[in-house]
């Protein structure tokens, strides 16, 4: 008689489930399962034997209120195999479909899950024998429901582990790409005893596996969310471990350091005197490496935030005649009657790869108008939260009383002081300008001529940004990767430590307290890797990915 399916699996399986990604858990199903299936002919009850341990469940890192066996036939010992495998829908749901979806599954039980939704149509399969497929050989199919309907026609990816994202078994079902299409195929799954994913789970699984560590699996989640170019290079090259190497060398420097001190503090009398310049050296070398990285903080935070331009100015100087030019679009309505704009007009633009927001807003005067009124209100709330300020004069009347008060305006409203551009429009009107800009270009940080109606100063006016927001000292094209507020907030932790230990041992300050900051330095490098990281931190960072990642 042919070996029980669940049996047949289990053998080829028990190596990976000893390595699941839930320690806690694995283990003692680990030893249940060797008990169940010994030679032994000892009698064992089963039930006992699967229940795992209530305080290992609690400690699972993956949420498991949507867990669910299907409503078909399943064995208790085969439900216990599937408890940890998941699927979800990986594809984008809620726009126009698309002509291809995918549902993914991945755990231990990720084939047999398959194998009783896919029919192959390659071969023709006995009703009670079981599909295995060879890794990373597509097969083409049918998905049938949990009452023998064909719901799909199908391409089946098989990834088998550890060759896979997760370092799991991974099946991936290529459907028609409607929502009607892919739910159907994931309730079959579902049914079929896999478990709903929980936001991010996939990379999280990755992340426990060893297959990527916590820096690569937050820039998985910066790359599916780019918004620009740049962004998509700067994450693509933290996934490919620029980032995470360098944090991981400063680690291992920083442990063979804490490492040699203690055994000083133990056998000081056996080993040659210390070096104390060297341990310097070492320390600034790191400290540059900690520092290099840190200048990408805010890089990250345009890229992932974008930068917010606000076009200020009296009426009728040319705001949106400039933010038309500049966008290439007409979004502005554009008269030569005073006040046209009464509300905020935005643009969406990209300069040197960073995602860029124009606000055209109202022109900044006292005025008895209600709604104007209402819209110079909006007009100087704009301002205070834009990251640029681009003030635009005419050209034809020159700086004026008026443009005084406004920039007064401007510099009181201002909570933290952003950079401000003047920018002398219409050039084509003024046949000189020169005598009076140069008097008023201390005042700000940049100053450009343009003429909306031609484009001429355009290309002026970015570059004058570029350098305003300090884009001119990042690599071109974004190819560096960029740290994160979390990463940043550990880095900035592993250099104040690491400062500390160098005035210690100028100090002459004893090996003891040396220690001290080393261990902290350790513990930063190791909160951004994941090598030491708490549940609640993890529980926040795989939160915020999409199901399905």
């Amino acid at each position: 008689m042919a070996a029980p399916f669940g049996f047949r699996y289990l053998l080829s399986h028990i190596h990976p489930l000893q390595r699941s990604i839930f320690p806690k858990i694995s283990a003692p199903l680990y030893r249940s399962f060797s008990l169940i299936f010994s030679t032994s002919h000892k009698h064992t009850s089963l039930r006992p034997l699967l229940a795992p341990p209530k305080a290992a469940k609690e400690n699972t890192l993956v949420l498991n209120k949507d867990e669910r066996f299907g409503d078909g036939e399943v064995s208790f010992a085969e439900a216990v195999l599937s408890s940890n495998t998941i699927a979800a829908i990986v594809t984008s749901l809620g726009g126009p479909p698309g002509a291809v979806g995918i549902v993914r599954l991945s755990g231990p039980s990720a084939v047999p899950i398959a194998g009783k939704v896919f029919r192959p149509m390659s071969r023709k399969r006995r009703k009670d024998a079981c599909w295995w497929p060879n890794s990373h050989v597509v097969e083409y199919g049918e998905v049938l429901d949990s009452c023998g309907n064909v719901i799909d026609e199908v391409l089946v990816v098989p990834m088998l582990a550890p060759k896979s994202y997760t370092r799991e078994d991974v099946i991936e079902l290529q459907c028609h790409g409607s929502e009607v299409c892919l739910r159907r195929v994931l309730r079959a799954c579902l049914d079929a005893g896999a478990r709903l994913a929980e936001p991010g789970e996939f990379t999280l699984r990755a992340f426990l596996n060893g297959r990527l560590d916590l820096s690569q699996a937050e820039n998985v989640g910066k790359l599916i969310s780019a918004k620009s170019a740049a962004a998509a290079t700067a994450a693509l090259a933290g996934i490919q471990g620029g980032f995470s190497s360098m944090v991981k060398s400063l680690r291992a420097q920083c442990i063979e350091l804490l490492t040699e001190i203690e055994a000083r503090l133990d056998f000081d009398d056996e080993m040659p005197p210390l070096d104390c310049s060297l341990v310097i050296d070492k320390i600034h070398t790191m400290l540059q490496d900690v520092n290099n990285a840190l200048e990408t903080a805010n890089y990250d935070k345009l890229l992932q935030s974008g930068v917010q331009i606000a076009i200020v100015g009296r009426p009728n100087v040319g705001k949106s005649s400039l933010l038309n030019a500049w966008s290439k679009s007409e979004r502005a309505i554009v008269t030569n009657i005073a006040g046209t704009t009464r509300d905020i007009v935005e643009a969406n633009i990209s300069i040197g790869g960073i995602p860029v927001t124009l606000l055209d807003t109202a022109g900044i005067r006292d005025t008895d108008d209600v709604v104007e009124k209402i819209g110079v209100e909006r007009s100087e709330a704009v301002a205070t939260g834009a990251d640029v300020i681009v003030m635009t004069v005419s050209a034809a009347e020159g700086w004026t009383s008026e443009d005084d008060r406004l920039l007064e305006r401007i510099r009181s409203n201002k909570i933290a002081t952003s950079p401000v551009v003047l920018v002398v429009n219409k050039i084509d009107c003024a046949s000189s300008c020169c005598e009076w800009v140069d008097t008023l270009s201390s005042s700000f940080n940049k100053l450009v001529f343009t003429c909306a109606v031609s484009g001429e100063g355009i290309r002026d006016l970015e570059s004058a940004i570029v350098e305003v927001v300090g884009l001119d000292k990042i690599p071109a094209g974004g190819t560096k990767w960029s740290v994160n507020q979390r990463q940043c907030e550990q880095l900035v932790r592993a250099r104040e430590a690491l400062v500390r230990l160098e005035s210690s041992i100028k100090e002459e300050i004893p090996l003891d307290f040396w220690t001290i900051d080393l261990r902290e330095a350790v513990l930063g490098l190791g909160q951004i890797s994941g090598e030491d990281i708490s549940e609640e931190v993890l529980s926040n960072i795989f939160a915020k990915f999409c199901i399905g990642k």
